[in-house]
């Protein structure tokens, strides 16, 4: 099975035959053993170093279709190599153009999105009031503002709305993670505190990972409902994500501070920032992908799936509702 390379350390990338060689480099040129990747089992590349890589490189990695996604300093998303996009067809570009154009119809999907995303914070909420902690004032919050998602007759009410209730859920984390952490008010652009450092890593672990699925699909990724389609943006990766980052985001920062797998000292504090450290993003990076390889019973399948294939299935469902196929139900968990 094809895996997901993360590559924390600068170095270069280069082709040896059939094999991708990766030499790490450090900041004073002084190269490391290099390690050798048979091409045949790679999905894709994260990178988080500076990587040293010709066109003939690049041209071996999108024969095979292997993509490679970039990030900065900040961890911030920054852009990706992507192979040809070999299944892009005619008539799905057309049709998921006519639901955008149409805002009845885009309104539609785009309140699937957010009805979905507020359904599965909804559910972390009442794992943990089920395990006494004291949040029933936040979950009633929240299902007040969900009440309204329908009512909304514009992209931007809508996107208040979402908001909202996001805003209203996020003051919950103080009350779950129980290491001694505040969440205090989300930030990013750049992080200003740990809960919200690692939120914002997660979200773009999140994001990416729906914008590899989408690539597995005829769904052009520049075309979204919700978020509005920007210039150099995948957005509808964004849409996506909405519905998945409860679910493997937020449940795994949970996790990973109250059994302390990641720690106080997994950060580096900054004048107005805060990020994860090297060893703290590898922490998170391993936890992710077991995460999104653990299996479960579909409900509907009657099969084991991962959650990685079961954001590809979520881009299957929108694909036959934009055709006309069958309409689109949102994934909402139900454990």
């Amino acid at each position: 099975m094809k895996k997901t390379y993360y590559l924390f350390n600068p170095g270069r990338l280069s082709r040896k035959d059939n094999t991708l060689k990766f030499t790490p480099v450090d900041e004073n040129g002084v190269e490391s053993p290099p390690k050798y990747i048979p091409v045949e089992g790679v999905s894709d590349f994260f990178c988080f170093g500076s990587l040293d890589a010709n066109s003939a490189l690049y041209n071996f990695l999108g024969k095979a279709g292997i993509a490679v996604h970039f990030f900065d300093y900040y961890e911030h998303y920054t852009g990706s190599f992507a192979p040809k996009e070999y299944l892009l067809a005619g008539k799905m570009q057309i049709e998921q153009t006519k639901r955008y154009i149409d805002r009845k119809k885009r309104l539609e999907i785009a309140k699937k999105f957010v009805s979905g995303a507020a359904f599965n914070m909804t559910k972390n909420l009442r794992y943990y009031i089920n395990r006494d902690k004291d949040l029933t004032q936040v979950l009633e919050t929240v299902e007040q503002y969900v009440q309204h998602i329908d009512k909304t007759s514009a992209i931007d009410e809508l996107m208040g709305i979402e908001g909202n209730i996001r805003q209203a859920y996020y003051t919950a984390f103080d009350g779950i993670i129980s290491t001694g952490f505040q969440m205090e008010n989300r930030s990013k652009r750049p992080p200003q505190n740990e809960i919200n450092a690692m939120i914002s890593f997660g979200n773009m672990l999140c994001y990416t990972l729906c914008l590899s699925q989408i690539y597995h699909t005829q769904l052009n990724p520049t075309i979204s409902f919700l978020h509005e389609p920007g210039y150099r943006r995948y957005s509808l990766a964004l849409d996506i994500a909405e519905i998945f980052k409860p679910v493997l985001v937020d449940r795994l920062i949970f996790r990973l501070l109250n059994k302390k797998e990641i720690q106080a000292k997994d950060f580096d504090h900054q004048v107005n920032s805060c990020l994860l450290k090297e060893p703290g993003r590898k922490t998170f990076v391993k936890a992710w992908e077991e995460r999104i390889n653990e299996t479960f019973k579909h409900p509907v399948l009657k099969r084991h799936v991962s959650y990685k294939h079961l954001v590809k299935l979520e881009c299957y469902k929108l694909t036959k509702h934009i055709l006309g196929m069958e309409e689109y139900k949102p994934f909402k968990a139900r454990w």
